[in-house]
């Protein structure tokens, strides 16, 4: 990445604000309510008829990136959310007041244009300006695009300049649009509806984890922001909604990393009369479109955590594999799963793997697998009947009761999409809850307990994180990458030089 300079010569903005005053003191509005635009810079190129030049007029607007004039003509080239497009200027064309007015632009400012497209000895489709239109003033100068942009911190917390020198980034987060865009039209046509279901709930449930608090003053409640889509989208096929799929936003008040963000985007999708084998379908065949439609292909390139660059393939069937022979076969210890908590820790001890001595059985050995198994598991891999203890709202096995009719999809090294043949016995749930409430009857659901007691058809259910997604399909370092603006630390450094000139 490039870095955003923080040390702006006061000189710059000054001269900048001079040429403001001095359009105000000519009458001309610097800051323009509109300006005509027919068409984007990619959208403009397509309208280009081979050895047609000047046959097709149109207006195009963005904000000046290059700048190359000399005597009485030049190039220049805008910047619009398509791209980039050259447009050619020229004094015999402008006149001669417009065109010295034109020369006094800045790079950064914001202008409108009208004229023919044309190719140039270059090859290069450009529009060949007749009339132009400053709609809006830049008082700060850019950031240069080879400069500077090396500190990620002032990339995330002033992603404006990221987007507008880095290409990578706009590209990425472009992509982002087209995934949730993609996720959307795959789910309507296979006749799922969106809804959307409260943020602010009475109780943190779906999952474990910490949430954020607030208080309502209207009603005098406390309430949590929600850390789960789960519960309420399950009140939905109670009510008689047979597919119903939510895109939004969970918080959690826990760690930030590489894959984490306290606010992160969930899909979660349910579907009554299924299970998590169906589940298992739907997932392969979304993320198989998404390469094919978005991606542009079957295999993508990741970088492991090591810098280990790997070709992840979707095509075809996906790995199959359960929690239990994973870990049997990482410990090499058949009858690991008959051992004492004791021994589990003595052999996590062995190598170098920390556990706390107070936690569960069923922790000791998941550690086991998030720290040493699940980041080896590169290509697309379904991870299959996991113990009953981590997922309280799925149907427990018929075969084995000490696991659960469930998969995490991991790929990447990265769960990315959990699976549930969901729980759909009320009195069944009701005593999972409570084990997991720890004695804490206020964590306990009731009201979602009310409504499976009217009855819940079976279903299998599904989320997906979209931002691991995009991390995963844009080939991005972190999470950071793929969120427009991601939380971080409070800096004074961006309010510095914020003040206008004297």
């Amino acid at each position: 990445m490039s870095d955003i300079p923080t040390d702006i010569s006061h000189d710059q903005v000054a001269v900048r604000r001079q040429k403001l005053a001095d359009l105000r003191a000519a009458g001309f509005d610097p800051f323009r309510a509109n300006c005509e635009q027919t068409h984007f810079s990619d959208d403009a190129k397509k309208c280009y008829v081979e050895g047609e030049d000047n046959a097709v007029r149109l207006s195009v607007a963005g904000r000046l990136v290059t700048f190359r004039i000399q005597g009485g003509s030049g190039f220049v080239k805008i910047l619009d959310q398509q791209g980039q497009i050259q447009l050619y200027v020229k004094r015999d064309v402008l006149g001669v007041d417009a065109y010295a007015a034109f020369k006094k632009l800045d790079f950064g400012d914001f202008i409108g244009v009208t004229g023919t497209l044309f190719k140039t000895k270059a090859g290069e489709i450009t529009v060949r300006v007749e009339s132009y239109t400053l709609v809006s003033k830049a008082l700060r100068p850019l950031p240069e695009k080879w400069h500077g942009l090396t500190n990620d911190e002032q990339v995330y917390r002033q992603r404006y300049l990221d987007l507008i020198v880095n290409a990578e980034s706009r590209k990425r987060l472009m992509q982002r649009s087209r995934i949730i865009s993609y996720v959307r039209r795959f789910l309507e046509d296979r006749k799922f509806i969106e809804v959307e279901t409260p943020i602010l709930q009475g109780v943190a449930g779906g999952a474990a984890a910490r949430p954020f608090e607030t208080h309502l003053n209207a009603l005098n409640i406390d309430f949590v922001l929600r850390i789960s889509l789960e519960l309420y989208l399950k009140r939905m096929l109670v009510g008689g909604y047979d597919r119903v799929f939510e895109l939004g936003r969970n918080f959690r008040n826990e760690g930030m990393d590489r894959k984490h963000n306290p606010e992160f985007t969930m899909l979660e999708v349910y579907q009554a009369y299924s299970d998590y084998r169906g589940m298992m379908t739907l997932v392969r065949d979304l993320f198989q479109g998404l390469c094919r439609d978005v991606i542009g292909s079957d295999t993508i390139k990741f970088t492991d955590k090591d810098g280990n660059t790997h070709d992840i393939n979707f095509a075809g069937e996906w790995r199959e594999v359960r929690y239990k022979d994973l870990i049997t076969q990482f410990t090499g210890d058949a009858n690991w799963f008959g051992r004492s908590k004791d021994e589990k820790i003595a052999y996590c001890k062995s190598i170098d793997l920390f556990v706390d001595p107070t936690w569960e059985d069923f922790e000791v050995t998941n550690e086991i697998f998030s720290k040493k198994i699940e980041h080896t598991l590169i290509q697309p891999t379904f991870v299959t009947h996991l113990p009953k203890e981590l997922c309280p709202l799925a149907k427990i096995n018929l075969e084995d009761p000490s696991v659960i009719d469930v998969f995490e999809l991991t790929i990447g090294g990265m769960e990315v999409a959990p699976a549930y043949s969901e729980q759909n016995d009320p009195d069944v749930q009701r005593a999972m809850f409570e084990a997991q409430a720890g004695g804490e009857q206020q964590k306990v659901d009731n009201d979602f307990l009310l409504a499976l007691e009217h009855g819940m058809p079976p279903a299998g259910g599904m989320g997906i994180g979209i931002d691991r997604l995009c991390i995963l399909l844009s080939a991005a370092d972190s999470i950071r990458d793929v969120i427009l603006f991601p939380q971080l630390r409070p800096s004074a450094a961006t309010a510095t030089d914020s003040a206008p000139a004297a």
